[in-house]
């Protein structure tokens, strides 16, 4: 009962249930729970108040919340802490140091009150989608705890025990009047939503309940639902899933990539043309991608003799690199490897096999390093019917995160170094 200090940060996707979680924790706790948005806070005045002098002048946000909620340790949830916007003149995350410090906020001033005010008794949960906006100072005096997205098989559970049950409710249906089989929701799941949290999936499952309830107000007495009749009721499917074919092509490397919604593969396409070696790349690449593909012609240049290659191929070879989908942008470390691979297999003309992934961050001494988001993309390459995934050495923790069901069918191949990628996937071009 004493406890002080707790300051936790939920970093996940949209849809993740990273509110609900809060929600969970006050009510478990028997505290008064409030909620106050941080999107669009652009004045540090809103968290700190403003002086009395100022006409119209008001409590800041913090006080106004504990206010709202009548207690002096309430459980008070400021949400999106990534979507703060700050100015040159305004920096409204400076004025939550103070806040969001369990050393200093039993004595917090707001500017209106302008006496200390005790925080030390209050719960703050922080919730954000990405820590690439949270200023480090800020980062320094929360302790983070990571949602990743949601297995097709975790959303399953979810849908069946949480969202059916609530939106049958809500579109004032019963059980016994729909049944909604489970391949029907596993067809919901895989071919309607490409997400890492359960609002679409939720919505859709909205959708098949009203059209239930148009049947129920024509006179039917049930409305069942198998996995061909969702096809019907919602028409063509939406998430488009990649598929990958076990063949093998010349400069086509198979990568893995993480966005806001959850993993996603990547093809990354490299062709040698006679030219003046140029390197031309293609597909909206961001500064840190087109970074890695410099360093990927880099790393062959200075190890052309050892690789096989002309080592004057700089001289008489045009390289062009592209990432179809050309128009959603990318951006991200985490394809160093799979480029080298790439324009390594352009230039010497020997096949990589596709259903092989790799992820990970090149050096120019060639060395393999880590890379983020490693559940979401093995979880994207499993989807896409790939069985070996190529990992940085480093990543080897991150192994234990994947579901045990989906990680008895993959087969993980830990490198230290961008030869070994290219000697793995040779290797395996010659047994396709």
């Amino acid at each position: 009962p004493d406890a002080k200090g707790q300051i936790l940060c939920l970093v996940g996707p949209p849809g993740v249930g990273k509110t609900s979680i809060a929600h969970s924790i006050a009510e478990a706790l028997g505290r008064s729970f409030v909620r106050m948005s941080l999107g669009g806070v652009r004045d540090e005045a809103e968290i700190r108040g403003h002086r009395r002098t100022y006409v119209g002048a008001i409590p800041g946000r913090i006080i106004t919340s504990i206010k709202q909620a009548g207690t002096m340790n309430p459980v008070l949830l400021l949400d999106e802490i990534d979507k703060m916007s700050s100015t040159l003149r305004r920096d409204p995350s400076a004025a939550l140091l103070e806040v969001l410090d369990a050393e200093q906020n039993n004595t917090f001033r707001d500017h209106y009150l302008d006496i200390p005010f005790d925080l030390s008794q209050v719960m703050f949960i922080i919730t954000a989608n990405t820590l690439d906006t949270v200023p480090r100072p800020l980062l320094d005096r929360m302790e983070v705890i990571e949602l990743t997205s949601y297995t097709p098989e975790e959303k399953f559970e979810i849908a069946k025990r949480h969202l059916l049950p609530k939106q049958i409710k809500e579109n004032g249906l019963t059980r016994a009047f729909l049944r909604l089989e489970d391949g029907a929701l596993r067809a919901i799941i895989n071919d309607y939503t490409a997400e890492s949290g359960v609002r679409t999936l939720e919505r859709t499952i909205g959708a098949v309940c009203r059209k239930a309830a148009i049947a129920k107000m024509d006179g039917k007495k049930s409305f069942r639902v198998n996995e061909k009749r969702v096809h019907e009721l919602l028409g063509p499917t939406h998430a488009l899933h990649e598929k990958v074919e076990p063949v093998s092509l010349v400069g086509c490397v198979t990568g893995l990539a993480w966005t806001a919604v959850g993993g996603e593969i990547l093809t990354i396409e490299a062709t040698a043309m006679k030219g003046s070696g140029a390197v031309q790349l293609t597909g909206k690449l961001g500064e840190v991608m087109q970074e890695s593909a410099k360093a990927a012609v880099s790393y062959i240049r200075a190890h052309a003799l050892e690789l096989g290659i002309d080592e004057e191929f700089h001289k008489t070879t045009d390289i062009h690199v592209h990432v179809p989908m050309g128009a959603t942008p990318k951006d991200g470390p985490s394809a160093g490897v799979t480029m080298v691979t790439a324009i390594y297999s352009a230039l010497s003309g020997r096949p990589v096999p596709q259903n092989i992934a790799m992820t990970g961050e090149i050096t120019l001494r060639g060395k393999v390093l880590p890379v983020g988001g490693i559940k979401e993309k093995v979880l994207a390459a499993h989807r896409a019917g790939i069985r070996t995934i190529l990992l940085p050495e480093d990543n080897k923790a991150d192994i234990d995160d994947i579901p045990p069901a989906v990680r008895r069918q993959l087969n993980f191949v830990l490198l230290a170094k961008a030869a070994e990628t290219l000697v793995y996937a040779l290797e395996e071009s010659k047994k396709v």
